[in-house]
């Protein structure tokens, strides 16, 4: 048995996704005909409470598209210093959008609205770019999946619409962040001008993330996804297999927070550990002591058929997720605690 906790986007379908994704009704979705994506498409679009949403087929592409539609080339984003548009989309803001990024030294991928505030260049100094949108990322996948409190964001908002800036959300892992806070996703689609939704980790869905914005921001978005190459076809089967997790797949995702404390403290005693990060959704971080070979830990998780990723600097990460099995957990509980 492999235990697979390099990510959550190693899931496989289960039997009712798969039986979801074969009696999928699908049509031609370049021509707006598919009626199983126009379905996930409103559906998102309700549960936010705003007035559009366009199916991408990665997160990825979602955010760049955002970035597209909020800003002109020259201009920037503020984000902080660990955002995964930063990080994590192979320098997608300055090759599709021609923006730079003003990095922010927040906390765990977190700042506050004074941080964004003095991020913003005066608009009237025409040396440095002019500052047109801010971003943030929650839960924050290089912060260890730390979520945002909610009244910060409130006050960032008050701060974009002081200097009118556009304010978007990465929630690729969003939906751990309502479980774990207890919040409603009307709450961030009243707050956010866009928002891009994850359906291949948390949920488990084999591919897929969802754009939702203001219509008029959205009225772009179909052209941006055109050019990023994001047009497809009969993709219905992808968008039934959103519809089925967001039925069956959602509640269940404290499960995934509750082992994922539980690796935590068992890590917190292991004497080859210098630290864990805070932990309240589904990523573990933590760090080797200076004297532990940080490949030779791998590798020895390795022999015993578990698999993590190393982040380096002696960091290193596991993710919890729908595959992992309550028979998973038990063993590596006690692998942990062998070591």
């Amino acid at each position: 048995m492999t235990i697979d906790l390099r990510s959550d986007t190693v899931t496989k379908p289960t039997k009712g996704m798969l039986e979801a994704i074969l009696t999928a009704e699908v049509g031609d979705d370049v021509y707006k005909e598919d009626p199983s994506v126009n379905a996930l498409e409103n559906r998102m679009a309700d549960m936010f409470g705003m007035e559009e949403a366009l199916f991408f087929p990665t997160g990825s592409m979602a955010n760049q598209a955002a970035l597209k539609l909020h800003t002109n080339p020259g201009e920037q984003v503020i984000c902080d210093k660990y955002a995964h548009i930063y990080n994590y989309e192979g320098g997608g803001a300055s090759f599709n959008s021609g923006i730079s990024c003003k990095l922010i030294d927040g906390h765990r991928g977190m700042f506050t609205a004074e941080q964004a505030e003095a991020s913003i260049n005066p608009p009237d100094f025409y040396h440095s770019p002019l500052t047109a949108l801010i971003a943030i990322e929650n839960t924050t996948n290089k912060g260890g999946g730390a979520c945002w409190d909610f009244e910060e964001l409130k006050k960032i908002r008050q701060v974009a619409d002081k200097h009118e800036l556009g304010y978007h959300l990465d929630g690729a892992r969003l939906w751990n962040a309502l479980i774990n806070k207890g919040e409603n996703p009307k709450q961030y689609g009243e707050l956010f001008d866009t928002i891009s939704v994850c359906l291949s980790k948390g949920l488990g869905c084999p591919m897929g993330s969802v754009l939702i914005g203001n219509k008029e921001l959205m009225q772009g978005a179909i052209r941006v996804r055109k050019i990023l190459g994001g047009g497809m076809r009969q993709v219905g089967f992808a968008a039934a297999a959103a519809l089925y997790a967001l039925d069956h797949h959602f509640d269940r995702l404290a499960e995934d927070h509750k082992k994922a404390k539980e690796i935590g403290e068992v890590l917190s005693t292991l004497s080859t550990i210098k630290k864990v990060e805070p932990i309240e959704t589904n990523i573990i971080i933590f760090e080797l002591n200076d004297d532990v070979d940080e490949i030779q830990f791998l590798n020895t998780l390795a022999e015993k058929h578990i698999k993590i990723i190393g982040m380096g600097s002696h960091k290193l990460r596991m993710v919890t997720h729908l595959d992992y099995t309550d028979q998973m957990h038990d063993k590596l509980l006690l692998i942990l605690n062998e070591l």
